[in-house]
């Protein structure tokens, strides 16, 4: 298998902050299978510290506790479990709920049960040396049904024929969010947290600029097609160059449609800027479900949302606010 890595450009200065007390400090670490880095400015450098560690403790705990690739975590235990049924505590309930408000939002497009269908196409044991067969797609689909899955009573069910769950699209944005959260409450004012396709940001740099970060243009993910400038929001990224597998010489990615079994090629990337890095991860891939006008439709009604979408045809897309973010 081959990755597109999505590399987000962080366009972050040592120098010229309005504050020349405040320090930076940065640290990096290698969680949820993928390098996320946190950055702080603060006079407090001990404080600084502290921040960083208490963040990926943070998201440690989450990858733990919910990440379904992770050895003796919640979903793996019953995702590999005959008894397709385990306790589970508010924080758990409360996730796979917003899980359901966006699975049903996007006319259960976006389902999380979608494992079975990842292994047609090889996503999950290093990719295929062939497309998979119609009918094999389609055995795959019978297994795809997040409406099976319930979370009533202090329990989570898995009911016929859903085996499990893959919760990849959406915990590390979820991670992050928790750390964000922990920062301020420990009084951090300046800081940015990354996990490749998920941001959060924490106020302004020191010198009251925001935070600037370029997007891949899709087209050539070596080019940077916007820079966005953000302040205490979030940023959650889909697109169809992150992640694929080549097969005679053809390339397919791994945003699949739950309802016809093969990648969806009516979009090519979706941005979505919000209040936390949950809501992004969530919305940035139910979206690339969903018809375009529908999703304008949809942000235009909500205050805090906003939408770039890059269209099959490379035709970029964006609700009414986007533009206040792109630099200028």
């Amino acid at each position: 298998m081959k990755k597109g890595l999505l590399i987000i450009l962080i366009i972050l200065s040592l120098f010229g902050c309005g504050n020349k007390e405040a320090q930076r400090v940065e640290r990096e670490k290698f969680l949820f299978g993928t390098y996320i880095k946190v950055i702080v400015y603060d006079t407090d450098v001990k404080l600084a510290e502290k921040s960083i560690d208490a963040a990926f403790a943070e998201i440690a705990r989450v990858d733990e506790k919910l990440n379904s690739k992770h050895k003796g975590s919640i979903i793996d235990q019953i995702n590999n479990s005959e008894n397709k049924k385990i306790k589970i505590d508010e924080e758990t309930k409360y996730i796979l709920d917003e899980v359901e408000r966006v699975y049903d939002l996007s006319d259960k497009g976006f389902d999380i049960t979608i494992s079975p269908l990842m292994d047609a196409w090889g996503f999950s044991e290093g990719g295929n040396e062939r497309v998979p067969s119609s009918e094999e797609i389609k055995e795959a689909l019978s297994k795809v049904d997040y409406s099976k899955v319930d979370t009533e009573g202090g329990y989570l069910t898995y009911n016929s024929p859903v085996k499990e769950i893959d919760t990849g699209a959406f915990l590390k944005g979820y991670a992050i969010s928790k750390a964000k959260l922990l920062m301020e409450d420990m009084g951090i004012t300046s800081a940015f947290i990354t996990s490749i396709s998920s941001i959060e940001t924490i106020g302004t740099k020191p010198d009251g600029k925001k935070w600037r970060i370029g997007i891949q243009d899709p087209a050539d993910p070596r080019e940077i097609m916007e820079i966005v400038n953000l302040d205490d929001r979030a940023m959650g990224v889909s697109g169809d160059y992150q992640t694929f597998v080549e097969i005679d010489g053809a390339k397919y990615h791994h945003i699949l449609s739950s309802k016809t079994g093969y990648p969806i090629r009516e979009k090519k990337m979706v941005v979505v800027l919000c209040e936390d890095g949950y809501t992004g991860d969530l919305y940035s891939t139910a979206f690339f479900s969903m018809d375009t006008e529908e999703v304008i439709k949809y942000v235009e009604s909500k205050d805090e949302l906003d939408v770039l979408i890059v269209e099959g045809n490379s035709e970029i897309v964006t609700s009414n606010g986007f533009s206040t973010f792109i630099n200028k």
